[in-house]
């Protein structure tokens, strides 16, 4: 598979918290370093996500913003 997004970061599901909608999907990408994703329940059932699994996120984002106090 080829994609155009240049974060892509390997990791494990922790975690899938399933709903009605919409399903949110927790992955290791380090040690003690999460990212949650929050996707359709129809594509995570299609994808057959289950916890323990290997699994990507692909971040890509036209723009990046920076806040500081």
């Amino acid at each position: 598979m080829k994609i155009s997004a240049r974060n892509v970061l390997a990791g494990k599901i922790l975690k899938i918290v399933r709903g009605p909608v919409s399903t949110e999907v927790t992955l290791e990408i380090a040690p003690g370093v999460e990212i949650v994703s929050t996707i359709t329940s129809n594509s995570a059932e299609a994808m057959k996500l289950v916890e323990g699994a290997k699994a990507y996120g692909v971040i890509k984002a036209s723009s990046v913003m920076v806040g500081t106090d």
